[in-house]
């Protein structure tokens, strides 16, 4: 199977625990700290929001899996989830240092070193706006923070608005599997962003009882779970043409699943989907369309 691109892995390990996105309480309070100048992200998500506030050019380090956007190709690679480079990130001097809720270690290591962290655990859609007013604050960019925030807010509200009192189809969300296979198949599970992102563009989760962020479905649990429309993600290589085709076509191994015979199988292209960030709108209007395509004709 091919690996499943890493910042997903790194979101559904260090959200293991589904707490409120956001860091541990630091030692002082954010006003009596200044802002940080030199700051080291591990997390492409937060990378992302960093870049989006204008603090970019405080950055001066990211993971190993960051591309978005742009800007950060340019920028020293300091390791990811699993394995941070901490020699380099120490020898870099930073002030802050974003990590993953389950860097423990590594946490330690900077605290020991006189180096803020701010410790990020992605939890539900409503905490992205509270991540962003957190890094605002951190970097000194309050101000733009809470403007980008609310621009995402009501996106996000005007994509609620225009798919209300719509039926809401039962939905399964493939989070990945094994190309132009159904085998290894993850799904959404009952919490989480993507969970919550669903149910925001007006559809029903098949594992809306599951309170896990991501299910192992097996082709029993997709036939008997019978979704009315899937939505296939997938972000971890360029895509032809035929390409989609060919995995629009995977589904067919499934003729009894209500999607699959009413042909509302979509394959969604784009990382924006699995980066709780300042894309997130974007990828809610994509799967609103998907779901309610008379909504935006």
């Amino acid at each position: 199977m091919a690996a499943r691109p890493q910042k997903l892995i790194a979101f559904l390990i260090a959200g293991a625990c589904t707490s409120v996105a956001g860091s541990r309480p630091l030692e002082l309070p954010w006003q009596a700290q200044p802002p940080a100048r030199r700051i080291i992200s591990l997390v492409p998500a937060l990378t992302e929001i960093l870049f989006s506030i204008g603090a970019g050019p405080q950055v001066i380090a990211v993971s190993t899996f960051d591309d978005d956007p742009p800007e950060v190709l340019k920028l020293p690679r300091v390791g990811a989830l699993l394995d941070p480079d901490t020699e380099r990130i120490l020898s870099m001097r930073p002030d802050l240092v974003l990590t993953y809720g389950s860097q423990t270690d590594l946490d330690r290591q900077l605290a020991a070193a006189g180096i803020r962290t701010f410790s990020y655990r992605h939890g539900g859609l409503a905490d992205v706006p509270k991540t962003f007013q957190a890094l605002g604050n951190l970097t000194g960019h309050a101000e733009e923070a809470t403007r980008v925030a609310a621009a995402i807010e009501t996106r996000l509200a005007a994509v609620r608005a225009r798919v209300a009192g719509r039926p809401r189809p039962r939905t399964l969300l493939v989070m990945g599997r094994e190309p132009q296979s159904l085998r290894h198949l993850d799904a959404s599970g009952g919490v989480g962003f993507l969970h919550d992102l669903l149910g925001l563009t007006g559809g029903d989760n098949v594992f809306t009882d599951v309170k896990r962020q991501a299910v192992r479905a097996s082709t029993e649990m997709l036939i008997a779970r019978a979704p009315e429309v899937v939505l296939d993600l997938h972000y971890s290589r360029p895509m032809t043409a035929a390409d989609i085709e060919a995995e629009r076509r995977t589904w067919r191994q499934l003729p009894s699943i209500p999607a699959v015979k009413s042909g509302r199988v979509h394959i969604l292209l784009g990382d924006h989907f699995v980066v709780p960030g300042p894309r997130i709108a974007t990828a809610a209007e994509e799967i609103a369309r998907a779901l309610h395509p008379d909504a935006f004709r």
